[in-house]
C-alpha cells in the first residue's frame, strides 16, 4: 500500500494521474497533434546530426524511423489539420527527407526514402 492519496503521487512536486489527465483533457487534437509532429522533426534532426553536436548523436537507422514516423502522422492527419499547421510541417518534413538523403552514403531510390511511401519521391 502506498501513503499517496488518489490524484497525487508520493513525491509532491510532480502531479498526479488525475491532474495530467485532467490537463490533457484541455488541450485540443491539433495541438496535441502539431506538438507530436514537432517532436518527432527534432529528434530527427539530431539523429541526421544537424545539431551543434553533429556526429556525436547521428544514426541514420533512427533517424530513418523517426522521418517515416512523421510522414505517417502528417499523412493520417491531413484532414484533421488545417493546412495552416500542415504546410509548415510538410516543409519540415521534406528538410528532413533531403537531409537525409545528403548524409546516406548510399542514397535510396527515388520513392523509397524514409517517409516517401506516404509522400512520394522527395526532390531538392
Amino acid at each position: 500500500m502506498s501513503d499517496a492519496t488518489p490524484g497525487t503521487s508520493p513525491t509532491s512536486d510532480s502531479p498526479g494521474f488525475d491532474d495530467m489527465t485532467r490537463d490533457i483533457a484541455e488541450v485540443p487534437a491539433v495541438e496535441v497533434i502539431v506538438t507530436v509532429a514537432v517532436n518527432l522533426m527534432s529528434a530527427a534532426a539530431v539523429k541526421l546530426g544537424l545539431t551543434e553536436d553533429g556526429d556525436d548523436h547521428k544514426d541514420l537507422d533512427e533517424a530513418r524511423k523517426l522521418i517515416h514516423a512523421l510522414a505517417g502522422l502528417l499523412d493520417a492527419s491531413t484532414t484533421e489539420i488545417s493546412s495552416f499547421h500542415a504546410a509548415p510541417l510538410r516543409d519540415g518534413l521534406k528538410s528532413l527527407q533531403l537531409a537525409f538523403r545528403e548524409a546516406s552514403l548510399v542514397p535510396d531510390e527515388p520513392g523509397h526514402g524514409p517517409g516517401e511511401k506516404y509522400t512520394g519521391p522527395v526532390f531538392g
